[in-house]
């Protein structure tokens, strides 16, 4: 399979400035912004929302 711009590899840091990442893809076409999912944060310890880095 082909890898395209289309579906980049984004990474995803925390907005509580602990330095947790997560690693996802995401459909450039549907979501042309950055990406902010409310993902689990071990270091906090609750669901925080985790911003995308460029």
């Amino acid at each position: 399979m082909a890898r395209n711009s289309a579906r980049p590899v984004v990474t995803l840091r925390s907005t509580a400035g602990t330095g947790v990442t997560y690693v996802t893809r995401k459909n450039r076409g549907n979501d042309p912004d950055r990406l902010v999912l409310r993902k689990y944060d071990p270091v906090v310890g609750e669901h925080v929302p985790f911003r995308e880095e460029r």
